[in-house]
């Protein structure tokens, strides 16, 4: 009989042995991402939150440029080329740092670079791409509005043809990066359908007037777009598509991201949770001694792991080109809301210490708040879900 061979010592950072899926490619990726998130955000960003600013954003977007983060799953234009794994991969180690963070990269990439990249001319994938991934320009996605949010359909904003022009009126909501962007990829009803613009932010009528007073997402620029009379040239619109496919698509490209980002901010608490169980002392020994507080940790660690295992999953699925819509939503659905529940764990853990900026515990729950809601609601996952499960629509 053959002797067994020797298993591999348990890695409490790793206990499922997922690392043994990825390639060497891929834990590069993961370790410059991380290396830089380390460097340039775990060390300032609780002041910021603290402050309710992202300063120097023009700077870290430059940075992120330089690592081939901006719109990193795109191929062509200046862009990496990395696979959907590694795309997720650097998600997770920007929200592990603040989903602030990520939600910069992923606005940029997955909504506004992706829509100019798969539905825009190819002048205008000249004009923009390479210095959006440089981070040279900032770029927003403007889709929600103050009264539509989950049923874009129904948005107001409108783009009427005038000669050879096109104008723009309404306003959108909520828009990450909008401030601070250089261009604002636009979806307005049209005489056609829902069309899409590459608005440049310096158009007379243009203006994004930054949002404040938030609790969620305070190391962020959040804005408003206002578009009040905007004149555009015939080939800012983005000509290859019409209707609701164009602005969805982009969304559940960054919806992906989100489903490997949540797993980072889960992963922050987690860790922070298990540092402090065995320092903190109670009753003569460290807290982690006690068979509730090691109950907490297993069953955040297993919701944790096997979240990153969902994504993964998901992320070869993209790779292979068999990634379905109703997918990203079983993902995004599951991940957030653990996320959440682990990062509610970890703060009883902490006790009173859980809600001090001294730890990243609390900072992660108020902004998976934010995450739980954007780019879809909890309510609409579930019923993209139940409609895929049934066959029955309950939209309406």
């Amino acid at each position: 009989m053959a002797a067994s061979s020797k298993l591999p010592p348990f890695d409490p950072a790793d206990p499922l042995g997922i690392d043994d899926l990825l390639e060497p490619e891929d834990l590069a990726v993961r370790a410059t991402v991380r290396a830089w998130a380390a460097d340039r955000v775990v060390p300032y960003v609780a002041q910021w939150y603290e402050d309710g600013e992202l300063p120097g954003i023009r700077e870290l977007a430059r940075e992120l440029g330089g690592i081939g983060a901006l719109g990193m799953s795109l191929t062509g234009y200046g862009c990496a080329g990395a696979s959907a794994v590694q795309y997720g991969l650097a998600c997770l180690e920007l929200e592990a740092a603040d989903s602030g963070i990520r939600s910069l990269v992923s606005v940029q990439g997955s909504l506004a670079m992706y829509a100019i990249h798969r539905f825009g001319s190819e002048a205008q994938k000249q004009d923009w791409l390479p210095r959006m991934a440089a981070g040279d320009v900032i770029g927003c996605f403007g889709l929600t509005e103050p009264d539509h949010g989950s049923d874009p359909a129904a948005m107001r904003t409108y783009a009427k043809r005038d000669g050879g022009d096109w104008v723009l009126n309404g306003r959108k909501m909520w828009i990450t990066n909008g401030s601070v962007a250089g261009v604002a990829v636009v979806w307005a009803q049209t005489e056609e359908g829902i069309r899409g613009f590459a608005v440049p932010t310096d158009s007379d009528g243009f203006s994004a007037p930054e949002i404040k007073h938030k609790w969620s997402l305070r190391a962020s620029v959040t804005s408003e777009l206002v578009l009040d009379d905007v004149r555009l040239p015939a080939d800012a619109v983005l000509p290859e598509v019409v209707g609701l496919k164009g602005p969805l698509s982009c969304l559940s490209h960054a919806r992906y991201g989100i489903v490997w980002g949540a797993m980072g901010a889960a992963r922050s608490c987690f860790e922070t949770a298990v540092d402090y169980a065995k320092s903190r002392e109670q009753f003569g020994r460290p807290i982690g001694g006690f068979q509730l507080t090691q109950a907490k940790l297993a069953d955040m660690a297993v919701e944790l792991h096997k979240g990153i295992l969902l994504a993964h999953h998901l992320g070869r699925r993209m790779d292979a080109g068999r990634l379905r819509p109703e997918q990203v939503s079983f993902g995004k659905l599951n991940n957030v809301r653990e996320a959440i529940e682990i990062c509610r764990t970890a703060r009883t853990i902490l006790g009173a210490n859980g809600i001090s900026l001294e730890y990243p515990v609390m900072r992660h729950a108020t902004n998976l708040e934010s995450v739980l809601t954007y780019e879809g609601t909890v309510e609409m996952h579930q019923l993209v879900l139940g409609k895929a499960l049934t066959g029955l629509d309950a939209f309406r």
